[in-house]
């Protein structure tokens, strides 16, 4: 069987995606492996179909539980014999597990980087052939990445333990140049090829708010978009807590997740989500990485993510099917303080060196400060995402918040220099809210204890509301003309650029809003209808839609696996497309495999013919 025969087989697709099969060809060819790919590219197949093909075991190498789990069930549904080895297992599950790959009747055999010191799992891992070990999530190897966990730096000791070396091959959706080197280096990837396909998402509609009520924004938003899974991240437990709370006494379908929970609740709530029992979950950053969810229609985030890197790895668990998706940030200055707060809380890892350590904490201020010039720009967000990554990308998209915008460019460099000349005066001891009720002559407590109404600059922009204001103060941080105190209770002061502004050789142009964008819950119907990335299903296509998602429901129910492991809503929206009539045509359709056939197509089909006839 060769890789064209497991792909339709198996997975039922007809071609490869981009950047797929160059490295699928180079791993069949016995090359290592490095793939940057996208959340939702289809990294896993890459190392899922040569399993298939090459004699011996394919060792995967995966963070956490619930990402085994949820990829086993998919993969034993395909009808591809797969395993996994956790310490939540009882010693008969694995020594289970464990056996059947002694014996070669499973392909893939998944495990935590933890358990590769195991002494068990060792003993197996020299007497069984291991063909292929593939590393996913390895930006966890680097502590440059967000994510670093010590025990990915132990993968390569195991590797070298080996009676043989396996081709290894290595998985990732976000990693900066750094990141991707100290990857190479520290899995000693030997000459191995190396694809990049790019970070863009196509399919998901990026938006920056500033909401002044977060809460009413999203309960607004869940109602426009009933019956629709989403996940909302928070900074901190406390906030997940409240948030929760308050949707669930609104009568919405809600769980959450925190590590402030219990073992068996998280399971507990996460299983909810996975299986659709409820439609939208409340978490911290503690859910999610690796959670294979395919129909996530949105993600929003309740305050702003620690790093562009958080950011899109969150925000890219939307829309893993390749269907529209949403994901918005509600952002606040204050979250700026709250992200230090959590940055300076964090546990230091104890085997960095104090000069690393050092390092390390500069790093974490500069993705804050780049995930907060994200927050601010008025220029394309999508552009500011694949440009922080190191892409080329257009200056606009024409599909997020910023480039939707009807907006004029007005001369704001008489403003902005008073803002700078403000800051001066003011000898740089105060922030961004300060300084914009200062000059808005607002009538504050904490201004009149300071003699605002006193100062020269004392509501020198009047006409201009605050968020005006601050709007101004944004960009000018943006252009580099001021900057602000890193720390957790920051202060403006003059930034490179700032001479040249008072010197009057550096305009400053501002992006206004013209024509208040439609609100997203008030674009909620069509984008309900908009489920495919650039077409529309009409009445009654849309009405065969959701009699097979309930079909899927059921026998998902009955098989106790999540729907999209049965079908995902990609592989539904082409039933509904192709009303297929009988199995030669049902395995023309996206994502049915000759597994899938045998075990779904009557029941499938079924309901298309009775669809068909009206009935």
């Amino acid at each position: 069987m060769d890789k064209y025969d497991v792909l339709r087989q198996y997975f039922g697709y007809d071609s490869f995606r981009e950047g797929q099969e160059t490295l699928i060809d180079a791993i069949l060819s016995g090359r290592d492996v490095l793939g940057v790919m996208p959340t939702g590219a289809g990294k896993s197949l890459i190392y899922q179909v040569p399993a298939m093909v090459m004699d011996g075991l394919t060792l995967v190498i995966s963070p956490l539980i619930s990402l085994m789990k949820d990829q086993v069930a998919a993969l034993n549904a395909e009808g591809i014999p797969a395993a996994y080895v956790t310490s939540a297992q009882t010693p008969e599950e694995m020594n289970t597990a464990l056996a059947s790959a002694a014996e070669g009747s499973v392909k893939l055999l998944y495990v935590s980087p933890e358990r590769l010191e195991n002494t068990r799992f060792l003993a197996l891992a020299g007497q069984v052939p291991i063909a292929l070990v593939a590393v996913d999530e390895a930006h966890c190897i680097s502590q440059w990445g967000q994510d670093f966990r010590p025990s990915y730096r132990k993968i390569d000791r195991f590797i070298s333990s080996l009676p043989r070396r396996p081709v290894l091959a290595a998985f990732t959706a976000t990693a900066t140049d750094r990141v991707m080197e100290d990857i190479l280096n520290s899995l000693g990837l030997s000459d191995p090829a190396v694809t990049c396909t790019g970070f863009d998402r196509s399919n998901l509609y990026f938006e920056v708010r500033r909401e002044r009520d977060k809460e009413a924004f999203i309960k607004s938003y869940i109602s426009a978009h009933p019956g629709i899974s989403g996940i909302i991240y928070c900074a901190t437990r406390r906030s997940c807590d409240l948030l929760y709370a308050s949707l669930e006494r609104g009568g919405f379908s809600v769980t959450r997740y925190h590590a402030g929970l219990s073992a068996e609740e998280r399971q507990e709530n996460q299983e909810d989500f996975i299986f659709s029992r409820k439609d939208v979950m409340v978490a911290t950053n503690a859910f999610g990485m690796g959670i294979d969810k395919s129909d996530v229609r949105f993600v929003i985030h309740h305050s702003l993510p620690l790093s562009m890197e958080n950011y899109y790895q969150e925000a890219g668990r939307a829309g893993r099917d390749g269907l529209e998706a949403d994901c918005i940030l509600l952002f606040s200055p204050g979250d700026v303080h709250t992200d230090r707060f959590l940055i300076e809380s964090r546990t230091v890892e104890p085997s960095l060196t104090p000069e690393e350590m050092r390092e390390a904490a500069a790093g974490d201020e500069r993705r804050l400060a780049m995930m907060t010039r994200y927050a601010r720009t008025t220029g394309c967000l999508r552009s500011f995402i694949r440009g922080y990554f190191g892409e080329n990308a257009p200056a606009t998209c024409g599909h997020c918040g910023n480039c939707c915008r009807d907006t004029v460019e007005i001369d704001r460099t008489s403003e902005a220099v008073t803002v700078v000349r403000c800051v001066l005066a003011l000898r740089e001891r105060y922030g961004a809210g300060v300084i914009a009720g200062v000059l808005t002559g607002a009538k504050r407590q904490k201004l009149t204890a300071m003699g605002a109404e006193h100062l020269s600059h004392y509501g020198a922009l009047a006409p201009m509301k605050e968020s005006e204001v601050k709007s101004l103060i944004d960009q000018l941080i943006l252009e580099d003309i001021l900057e602000e105190t890193p720390g957790r209770y920051t202060c403006l002061k003059c930034g490179p650029h700032a001479e040249e502004l008072l010197g009057g050789t550096c305009p400053v142009m501002a992006r206004i809003e013209v024509l208040k964008p439609e609100p997203v819950v008030g674009r909620a119907a069509e984008r309900r209808r908009r489920i495919a990335e650039s077409d529309v299903l009409d009445t009654v296509e849309m009405a065969l839609f959701e009699k097979l998602r309930a079909l899927r429901k059921e026998l998902a129910s009955l098989e106790k696996v999540p729907p999209y492991i049965i079908f995902a809503d990609k592989t539904l929206v082409d039933m509904c497309r192709k009303k297929p009539k009988t199995e030669a045509e049902l395995l023309e359709v996206y994502g049915v495999g000759k597994n899938k056939l045998a075990r779904y197509g009557k029941d499938f089909l079924a309901v298309i013919r009775k669809e068909g006839q009206g009935e």
